[in-house]
């Protein structure tokens, strides 16, 4: 039973890990930097429309998901006492509370587009944003990389 309960918590961490870190690339890589190309109020417009409705629930499930199945994984190694990998499970989840107070930062200087039309207000907060989402992003995709060293080290 022991087994189990850790395998599940282990491959739901890692599932959740995944998409998130697939979700924050995206956002890092493609879609921050389309701004300059299209124009920050264009952008904005984008942002209220996808990120800030309809991605608010996805990015917020993926978020909690992540960080609560990477820590509930590590807690489940510590308590059976997981011999030979835990150590990544350990990072694995050292880099999922490192994303969330990344995130604690990051949502409230997203959501302030709404309150504002200003250009240059605009151009502050996204750059801003864009800096919070960098160390964001690099926490993540270090969270699945660990995930993806404990499944190597299981084969």
């Amino acid at each position: 039973m022991q087994d189990i309960l850790f395998k599940i918590a282990l491959i739901t961490a890692t599932s959740l890990t995944g998409l998130l870190c697939g979700a924050s690339l995206d956002q890092s890589i493609k879609q921050l930097p389309a701004r300059h190309s299209i124009g920050v109020k264009a952008f904005s417009e984008y942002a209220k429309a996808a990120d800030l409705k309809n991605g608010v629930l996805w990015y917020a499930i993926l978020g909690v998901g992540a960080a609560l199945s990477s820590i509930i994984t590590a807690i489940l190694a510590w308590h059976f006492n997981v011999n030979g990998y835990s150590l990544p499970i350990y990072l694995g989840a050292v880099f999922a509370i490192c994303h969330s107070v990344c995130t604690s930062l990051a949502a409230p200087t997203y959501h302030s587009q709404k309150k504002t039309q200003d250009e240059e207000a605009l151009r502050k907060m996204f750059n801003k944003f864009e800096r919070i989402q960098t160390f964001r992003s690099a926490f993540i995709a270090l969270n699945f990389a660990c995930y993806i060293w404990v499944f190597i080290m299981l084969l």
